[in-house]
């Protein structure tokens, strides 16, 4: 069974910067591709970024291209998304996930086998 476990959520102001981690345990991280998803009151969960298992590799919505990065540590088993610039429509849960299937990066949450728990990003304005 893997685990996921996020951290580094919480308030700040428009401008300002957080980074999220993911720790996970249970598994062979360097074989996942991971995405971090995100969910707004009322709107349907959308991946933000999303990495390759080897790292090579990143996706970004469009919104989030330049503001944020993407980055894992295979040796930590742990995976970043470094926010910067933080909007208020950037305001959701942030959500870690695993894709078991091991090859590229796909944006459907369908395709996601492990989730973490959620972390409440807030930005003020």
């Amino acid at each position: 069974q893997v685990q996921l476990v996020e951290s580094g959520g919480g308030l700040v102001q428009a401008g300002g910067s957080l980074r999220l981690s993911c720790a996970t345990s249970g598994g062979t991280f360097s074989s996942y591709a991971m995405g971090w998803f995100r969910q707004a009151p009322g709107k349907e969960r959308e991946l933000v970024a999303g990495i390759t298992r080897s790292g090579g590799f990143t996706y970004y919505e469009d919104s989030v291209k330049g503001r944020f990065t993407i980055s894992r540590d295979n040796a930590k088993n742990t995976v970043y998304l470094q926010m910067n610039s933080l909007r208020p429509e950037d305001t959701a849960v942030y959500y870690c996930a695993a894709d078991l299937r091991g090859y590229g990066i796909s944006r459907a949450a369908g395709n996601y086998e492990y989730w973490g728990q959620g972390t409440q990003v807030t930005v003020s304005s």
